[in-house]
Protein backbone atom coordinates (compact mmCIF):
# COMPACT_ATOMS: atom_id res chain seq x y z
CA UNK A 1 0.00 0.00 0.00
CA UNK A 2 1.52 3.34 -0.76
CA UNK A 3 2.19 5.79 2.02
CA UNK A 4 -0.35 8.37 2.78
CA UNK A 5 -1.47 11.45 4.88
CA UNK A 6 -4.19 11.20 7.04
CA UNK A 7 -5.89 13.91 5.16
CA UNK A 8 -5.42 12.06 1.62
CA UNK A 9 -6.88 8.66 3.20
CA UNK A 10 -9.73 10.04 4.46
CA UNK A 11 -10.58 12.11 0.94
CA UNK A 12 -9.73 8.75 -0.78
CA UNK A 13 -12.38 6.79 1.52
CA UNK A 14 -15.08 9.65 1.19
CA UNK A 15 -14.71 9.70 -2.33
CA UNK A 16 -15.56 6.20 -2.15
CA UNK A 17 -19.14 6.42 -0.16
CA UNK A 18 -21.54 5.84 -2.73
CA UNK A 19 -18.89 4.00 -5.72
CA UNK A 20 -20.77 2.37 -8.89
CA UNK A 21 -20.08 -0.51 -10.59
CA UNK A 22 -20.45 -1.91 -13.91
CA UNK A 23 -21.17 -5.70 -15.35
CA UNK A 24 -21.98 -7.02 -18.51
CA UNK A 25 -25.36 -8.82 -18.77
CA UNK A 26 -23.61 -12.37 -18.65
CA UNK A 27 -22.37 -11.34 -15.30
CA UNK A 28 -25.39 -12.46 -13.41
CA UNK A 29 -23.76 -15.42 -11.62
CA UNK A 30 -20.80 -13.42 -10.81
CA UNK A 31 -22.99 -10.63 -9.25
CA UNK A 32 -24.44 -13.33 -7.77
CA UNK A 33 -21.49 -14.75 -5.71
CA UNK A 34 -19.95 -11.23 -5.08
CA UNK A 35 -23.71 -10.00 -3.98
CA UNK A 36 -22.34 -10.02 0.02
CA UNK A 37 -19.40 -7.89 -0.78
CA UNK A 38 -21.38 -5.16 -2.32
CA UNK A 39 -23.04 -2.52 -0.36
CA UNK A 40 -26.68 -2.69 -0.59
CA UNK A 41 -28.09 0.29 -2.66
CA UNK A 42 -24.83 0.71 -4.73
CA UNK A 43 -25.01 1.54 -8.44
CA UNK A 44 -24.48 -1.00 -10.85
CA UNK A 45 -24.34 -0.39 -14.54
CA UNK A 46 -25.46 -2.79 -17.02
CA UNK A 47 -24.21 -2.47 -20.44
CA UNK A 48 -25.84 -2.77 -23.41
CA UNK A 49 -23.39 -5.37 -25.67
CA UNK A 50 -24.01 -6.32 -29.38
CA UNK A 51 -23.50 -10.21 -28.24
CA UNK A 52 -26.67 -10.15 -25.50
CA UNK A 53 -30.24 -9.85 -26.38
CA UNK A 54 -32.88 -8.04 -24.89
CA UNK A 55 -33.71 -11.23 -22.21
CA UNK A 56 -30.40 -11.18 -20.96
CA UNK A 57 -30.34 -7.18 -20.38
CA UNK A 58 -34.04 -6.86 -18.81
CA UNK A 59 -32.52 -10.05 -16.65
CA UNK A 60 -29.36 -8.38 -15.20
CA UNK A 61 -31.59 -5.50 -14.34
CA UNK A 62 -33.99 -7.77 -12.84
CA UNK A 63 -31.01 -9.40 -10.68
CA UNK A 64 -29.41 -6.05 -9.96
CA UNK A 65 -32.84 -5.06 -8.32
CA UNK A 66 -33.60 -8.38 -6.38
CA UNK A 67 -30.14 -8.50 -4.75
CA UNK A 68 -30.62 -5.09 -3.02
CA UNK A 69 -28.67 -2.27 -5.39
CA UNK A 70 -29.90 -0.26 -7.98
CA UNK A 71 -30.20 -1.28 -11.65
CA UNK A 72 -28.66 1.33 -13.74
CA UNK A 73 -29.37 -0.74 -17.77
CA UNK A 74 -27.58 1.18 -20.89
CA UNK A 75 -29.01 2.12 -23.87
CA UNK A 76 -26.56 1.94 -26.96
CA UNK A 77 -28.19 4.49 -29.35
CA UNK A 78 -26.87 3.24 -32.33
CA UNK A 79 -27.41 -0.61 -31.40
CA UNK A 80 -31.10 0.11 -31.07
CA UNK A 81 -32.87 -1.36 -34.54
CA UNK A 82 -35.72 0.76 -34.39
CA UNK A 83 -37.79 2.86 -32.21
CA UNK A 84 -40.03 -0.45 -31.59
CA UNK A 85 -36.46 -2.14 -30.21
CA UNK A 86 -36.11 0.83 -27.89
CA UNK A 87 -39.59 1.02 -26.68
CA UNK A 88 -40.13 -2.51 -26.26
CA UNK A 89 -36.48 -2.09 -23.91
CA UNK A 90 -37.99 0.44 -22.22
CA UNK A 91 -40.89 -1.73 -21.76
CA UNK A 92 -39.48 -4.40 -20.40
CA UNK A 93 -37.61 -1.83 -17.59
CA UNK A 94 -40.89 -0.51 -16.30
CA UNK A 95 -42.82 -3.67 -15.80
CA UNK A 96 -39.82 -4.94 -13.38
CA UNK A 97 -39.24 -1.62 -11.97
CA UNK A 98 -36.13 -1.28 -13.50
CA UNK A 99 -36.36 2.10 -15.34
CA UNK A 100 -35.54 4.80 -12.98
CA UNK A 101 -31.78 5.00 -13.46
CA UNK A 102 -30.34 4.69 -17.06
CA UNK A 103 -27.28 5.19 -18.65
CA UNK A 104 -26.98 6.84 -22.48
CA UNK A 105 -24.38 6.25 -24.73
CA UNK A 106 -23.48 5.99 -28.95
CA UNK A 107 -22.49 2.51 -29.03
CA UNK A 108 -19.52 1.24 -31.29
CA UNK A 109 -21.00 0.53 -34.28
CA UNK A 110 -19.79 3.33 -36.45
CA UNK A 111 -23.52 3.79 -38.50
CA UNK A 112 -26.36 3.60 -36.43
CA UNK A 113 -28.36 0.29 -36.69
CA UNK A 114 -32.23 2.19 -36.51
CA UNK A 115 -33.60 5.64 -35.61
CA UNK A 116 -31.05 6.87 -33.57
CA UNK A 117 -27.30 8.48 -34.44
CA UNK A 118 -26.27 9.33 -30.26
CA UNK A 119 -27.49 9.39 -27.05
CA UNK A 120 -28.71 12.59 -27.47
CA UNK A 121 -31.36 11.79 -29.85
CA UNK A 122 -32.62 9.15 -27.07
CA UNK A 123 -32.47 12.01 -24.83
CA UNK A 124 -34.44 14.17 -26.86
CA UNK A 125 -37.01 11.51 -28.20
CA UNK A 126 -38.86 11.96 -25.13
CA UNK A 127 -39.70 8.33 -24.39
CA UNK A 128 -36.90 8.00 -21.62
CA UNK A 129 -39.53 10.10 -19.45
CA UNK A 130 -42.69 8.79 -20.84
CA UNK A 131 -41.17 5.49 -19.42
CA UNK A 132 -40.66 6.52 -16.09
CA UNK A 133 -36.39 7.14 -16.04
CA UNK A 134 -35.91 9.68 -13.58
CA UNK A 135 -32.11 10.13 -14.19
CA UNK A 136 -30.37 9.54 -17.19
CA UNK A 137 -25.98 9.18 -17.17
CA UNK A 138 -23.74 10.37 -19.70
CA UNK A 139 -20.26 9.48 -20.95
CA UNK A 140 -17.48 11.92 -20.77
CA UNK A 141 -13.87 12.01 -22.03
CA UNK A 142 -11.02 13.13 -20.15
CA UNK A 143 -8.58 12.19 -23.11
CA UNK A 144 -10.69 12.46 -25.54
CA UNK A 145 -12.31 9.93 -28.04
CA UNK A 146 -10.69 8.30 -30.59
CA UNK A 147 -13.08 8.70 -33.00
CA UNK A 148 -14.65 11.92 -32.29
CA UNK A 149 -12.77 15.32 -32.25
CA UNK A 150 -12.67 17.32 -29.19
CA UNK A 151 -14.71 20.16 -29.91
CA UNK A 152 -17.18 18.05 -30.75
CA UNK A 153 -16.90 16.02 -27.35
CA UNK A 154 -17.63 19.59 -25.83
CA UNK A 155 -20.19 20.84 -27.94
CA UNK A 156 -22.12 17.14 -27.46
CA UNK A 157 -21.72 17.19 -23.95
CA UNK A 158 -23.44 20.83 -23.17
CA UNK A 159 -25.79 19.90 -25.87
CA UNK A 160 -26.72 16.46 -23.46
CA UNK A 161 -26.84 18.64 -20.14
CA UNK A 162 -29.24 21.01 -21.65
CA UNK A 163 -31.44 18.33 -22.86
CA UNK A 164 -31.23 16.36 -19.65
CA UNK A 165 -32.87 19.60 -18.17
CA UNK A 166 -35.16 20.75 -21.04
CA UNK A 167 -36.42 17.34 -20.48
CA UNK A 168 -36.45 17.61 -16.54
CA UNK A 169 -34.40 14.85 -16.25
CA UNK A 170 -31.53 14.32 -12.90
CA UNK A 171 -28.58 13.71 -14.92
CA UNK A 172 -24.88 12.87 -14.07
CA UNK A 173 -21.69 11.84 -16.18
CA UNK A 174 -19.49 8.47 -16.45
CA UNK A 175 -16.05 9.18 -17.40
CA UNK A 176 -13.93 6.84 -19.44
CA UNK A 177 -11.55 5.15 -17.39
CA UNK A 178 -7.92 6.08 -17.52
CA UNK A 179 -4.48 6.01 -15.56
CA UNK A 180 -3.66 9.65 -15.17
CA UNK A 181 -5.32 11.79 -12.39
CA UNK A 182 -4.43 15.04 -13.69
CA UNK A 183 -6.30 15.43 -17.11
CA UNK A 184 -9.13 14.15 -15.03
CA UNK A 185 -8.97 16.78 -12.88
CA UNK A 186 -8.81 19.53 -15.45
CA UNK A 187 -10.99 18.05 -17.52
CA UNK A 188 -13.35 18.43 -14.87
CA UNK A 189 -12.37 22.14 -14.03
CA UNK A 190 -13.62 22.62 -18.07
CA UNK A 191 -16.95 20.71 -17.18
CA UNK A 192 -17.57 23.67 -14.56
CA UNK A 193 -16.21 26.34 -16.73
CA UNK A 194 -18.75 25.45 -19.20
CA UNK A 195 -21.83 25.41 -16.82
CA UNK A 196 -22.23 21.63 -16.28
CA UNK A 197 -23.21 21.35 -12.95
CA UNK A 198 -24.08 17.64 -13.26
CA UNK A 199 -22.52 14.96 -10.84
CA UNK A 200 -19.34 13.88 -12.12
CA UNK A 201 -18.32 9.87 -11.27
CA UNK A 202 -14.63 9.29 -12.40
CA UNK A 203 -14.27 5.89 -14.28
CA UNK A 204 -11.58 3.99 -12.35
CA UNK A 205 -10.73 -0.04 -13.42
CA UNK A 206 -10.80 -2.36 -10.99
CA UNK A 207 -7.73 -4.31 -10.05
CA UNK A 208 -6.93 -6.79 -13.33
CA UNK A 209 -4.17 -7.92 -15.28
CA UNK A 210 -2.18 -5.76 -17.08
CA UNK A 211 -2.16 -7.29 -20.15
CA UNK A 212 -5.99 -6.70 -19.87
CA UNK A 213 -5.47 -3.30 -18.81
CA UNK A 214 -3.62 -2.46 -21.78
CA UNK A 215 -5.84 -4.01 -24.07
CA UNK A 216 -8.47 -2.02 -23.22
CA UNK A 217 -6.83 1.38 -22.92
CA UNK A 218 -5.41 0.77 -26.67
CA UNK A 219 -9.13 0.35 -27.56
CA UNK A 220 -10.42 3.40 -25.89
CA UNK A 221 -7.19 5.53 -26.56
CA UNK A 222 -6.79 6.07 -23.11
CA UNK A 223 -2.75 7.11 -22.37
CA UNK A 224 -0.42 4.63 -21.04
CA UNK A 225 3.14 6.12 -21.88
CA UNK A 226 5.71 5.12 -19.70
CA UNK A 227 5.66 8.13 -16.97
CA UNK A 228 1.67 7.16 -16.96
CA UNK A 229 2.36 3.49 -16.46
CA UNK A 230 4.82 3.95 -13.84
CA UNK A 231 2.74 7.03 -11.81
CA UNK A 232 -0.07 4.64 -11.88
CA UNK A 233 1.87 1.47 -10.74
CA UNK A 234 1.71 -0.55 -14.14
CA UNK A 235 4.67 -2.75 -15.05
CA UNK A 236 5.09 -2.31 -19.12
CA UNK A 237 7.80 -5.04 -18.32
CA UNK A 238 5.72 -7.74 -16.64
CA UNK A 239 2.02 -7.92 -18.84
CA UNK A 240 1.05 -10.68 -16.38
CA UNK A 241 1.35 -8.99 -13.30
CA UNK A 242 -1.69 -7.13 -11.86
CA UNK A 243 -2.41 -3.77 -10.90
CA UNK A 244 -5.14 -1.63 -8.71
CA UNK A 245 -6.00 2.05 -8.73
CA UNK A 246 -4.37 2.37 -5.35
CA UNK A 247 -1.93 5.39 -6.31
CA UNK A 248 -4.45 6.43 -8.68
CA UNK A 249 -7.91 7.12 -6.14
CA UNK A 250 -4.59 8.45 -3.20
CA UNK A 251 -3.68 11.55 -6.36
CA UNK A 252 -7.37 12.11 -6.51
CA UNK A 253 -7.40 12.90 -2.88
CA UNK A 254 -4.92 14.73 -2.82
CA UNK A 255 -5.76 16.91 -6.58
CA UNK A 256 -9.82 17.01 -5.34
CA UNK A 257 -11.18 20.41 -4.29
CA UNK A 258 -14.93 20.40 -4.15
CA UNK A 259 -14.84 23.96 -4.88
CA UNK A 260 -13.72 23.39 -8.08
CA UNK A 261 -15.04 20.55 -8.81
CA UNK A 262 -17.98 20.23 -7.49
CA UNK A 263 -19.38 17.24 -7.06
CA UNK A 264 -17.46 13.81 -7.75
CA UNK A 265 -17.81 9.85 -7.18
CA UNK A 266 -16.31 7.19 -8.51
CA UNK A 267 -17.28 4.28 -11.23
CA UNK A 268 -15.71 1.12 -11.51
CA UNK A 269 -14.78 -0.82 -14.65
CA UNK A 270 -15.04 -4.35 -13.60
CA UNK A 271 -11.84 -5.83 -16.00
CA UNK A 272 -10.99 -8.29 -13.17
CA UNK A 273 -14.61 -9.56 -12.19
CA UNK A 274 -16.98 -8.10 -9.80
CA UNK A 275 -15.96 -9.94 -6.63
CA UNK A 276 -12.13 -8.71 -7.04
CA UNK A 277 -13.11 -5.25 -7.57
CA UNK A 278 -15.20 -5.21 -5.02
CA UNK A 279 -12.85 -6.87 -2.50
CA UNK A 280 -10.34 -5.20 -3.29
CA UNK A 281 -12.61 -1.68 -2.59
CA UNK A 282 -13.23 -3.25 1.13
CA UNK A 283 -9.78 -3.76 1.81
CA UNK A 284 -8.67 -0.49 0.65
CA UNK A 285 -10.93 1.41 2.28
CA UNK A 286 -9.84 -0.50 5.50
CA UNK A 287 -6.14 0.26 5.07
CA UNK A 288 -6.39 3.94 4.09
CA UNK A 289 -8.50 4.25 7.55
CA UNK A 290 -6.20 1.86 9.33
Amino acid sequence: MTPVNSTSAAVSTSLLEDFSLEMTGKDVPKLEEARDTIPQGTRINVTFLGNEDLRMRLDAARTVKRLGFVPVPHFSARRLGSRADFEQFLTGLRTDGTCDNVFAVGGDPARPEGPYEDSLSLIESGLLQEYGVRHVGIGGYPEGHPAIPGDVLWSVLRDKDAALAAQGLDGSVITQFGFDVDPVLTWIERVRAEGIALPVRIGVPGPAGVRRLMGYAARFGVGTSASIAKKYGLSLTNLMGTAGPDRFLHALAEGYDPARHGEVKIHFYTFGGLKATSEWINRFRKEALA
